[in-house]
């Protein structure tokens, strides 16, 4: 994130306060802007001694832009990816980590969401490329929910070669892909394992799918070629849940 970035949204701040707030430089609220969750919102600003501001909507507009605030907007510190390394040295391989890797997602819609999937199901971490990525931003934050705060980010030059890397650490790479030959719902994910997903409109690279170990696909009917990236993920992502047999709360 830039030094002077925004999250906008009321769950987005709210979860941000609730597990982050030490990030968050001022809240801003648009004037006359009341009821429960606005309350709820200042207390826990004022329990983190956290300034409030009331302004106009024009103010929260030249923020953030032309997108639904909700009459809500919170300056936060930069944020920080992790370095792959220093992610590599935090897990423990025999709790079999999964890495969801991003090859190339541009949209901060399907960024946020994905992120919010993959924290739902449990898994350990989000791997992302620096170039040709939608970056951490106040669109990814609120489509998560404020949920990229919980997820560890990280961020590599090399997509490919943090692959190759991974490999060589103990980890099975599998890619999504329509053309895939294995059914995502008839495998055994009990390994250290990666699930990359590949661009909205490309998909997975050559080069990135060349260095999958299997190429899932996901079966449709009525002729539909292929669902959302982040739709997608989200299906494979519980697949991986449910196939560890591991209970949701």
């Amino acid at each position: 994130m830039d030094s002077e970035e925004y999250i906008y949204g009321r769950n987005a701040v709210m979860e941000l306060l609730a597990h982050r707030p030490e990030q968050i430089t001022k809240l801003y609220l648009r004037q006359n802007l009341s009821g429960r969750p606005v309350a709820e919102l200042e207390r826990r600003a004022s329990a983190a001694r956290i300034p409030v501001q009331r302004v106009p909507g024009r103010r929260l507009a030249e923020m953030v832009g032309t997108v639904n605030d909700q009459g809500v907007v919170a300056q936060i510190s930069a944020g920080r990816y992790l370095e792959l390394e220093d992610w590599l040295d935090q897990i423990d391989m025999a709790d079999r980590p999964v890495l969801l890797a991003l090859d190339e997602i541009e949209d901060p819609g399907n960024f946020g969401a994905m992120i919010r999937s993959a924290l739902a199901c449990g898994v350990d971490g989000v791997l992302v490329a620096k170039h040709r990525q939608a970056p951490l931003s106040g669109g990814v934050m609120k489509s998560s929910a404020g949920t990229v705060l919980r997820m560890p980010v990280i961020r590599v030059v090399n997509l490919n070669q943090s692959l190759l890397l991974l490999k060589d650490k103990g980890f099975w790479i599998y890619g999504t892909d329509m053309k895939g030959t294995s059914d995502y719902r008839k495998q055994r994910y009990d390994a250290p394992m990666v699930l990359v997903a590949g661009n909205e409109e490309r998909g997975l690279r050559k080069k990135t799918r060349d260095h999958c170990d299997v190429l899932l696909r996901i079966p449709m009917l009525n002729g539909v070629e292929s669902l959302n990236v982040s739709v997608s993920t989200a299906l494979i992502c519980y697949e991986i849940l449910r196939n560890r047999q591991v209970e949701p709360e």
